[in-house]
């Protein structure tokens, strides 16, 4: 039965990575109408000031984002080595958990307050319609 619960905790571990991870890709990147920054690009008709401003806020959130994402990806490395010493639910099992999922709230936060910076540059009627795409895209069914 052990082995059971550590499958069963690593599956849910997993999961729990995988749906953080999708959502915040959905939300900021690749929903399905094309991306909350490829509707910004497209829809919005920025000024040539505006698109500056935007290039260079994706540039730096990108560097930020990969760094974030190499920190999960070495939690879920810690979660792996843990599983492996403990072979049960074990407190370094649990810790390990408990830092996968700091680091995908990290990555969440960050994306989010990189959502709220792109909406500072856009003008008050740019912003009606980004805040629509935004909470639209939070409240799909991700299996849509």
């Amino acid at each position: 039965m052990k082995k059971f619960h550590l499958v069963l905790a690593v599956l849910l571990a997993a999961l729990a990575g995988c749906l953080g991870a999708l959502a915040a890709d959905r939300w900021a990147n690749n929903d399905a109408e094309g991306g909350l920054h490829q509707f910004v690009h497209d829809e919005l008709s920025l000024t040539a000031d505006q698109e500056q401003r935007l290039d260079a806020l994706e540039a730096r959130f990108a560097v930020e984002q990969a760094r974030l994402e190499a920190s999960a990806r070495a939690a879920n490395a810690q979660l792996a080595q843990a599983m492996e010493t403990e072979h049960e639910y074990g407190p370094e099992v649990s810790a390990a958990i408990d830092e996968v999922h700091a680091r995908m709230g990290d990555l969440q936060k960050a994306t989010v307050r990189h959502v709220f910076d792109m909406r500072e540059i856009l003008d008050s009627d740019q912003q009606l319609q980004f805040d629509r795409k935004v909470s639209a895209a939070l409240t799909r069914d991700p299996r849509d």
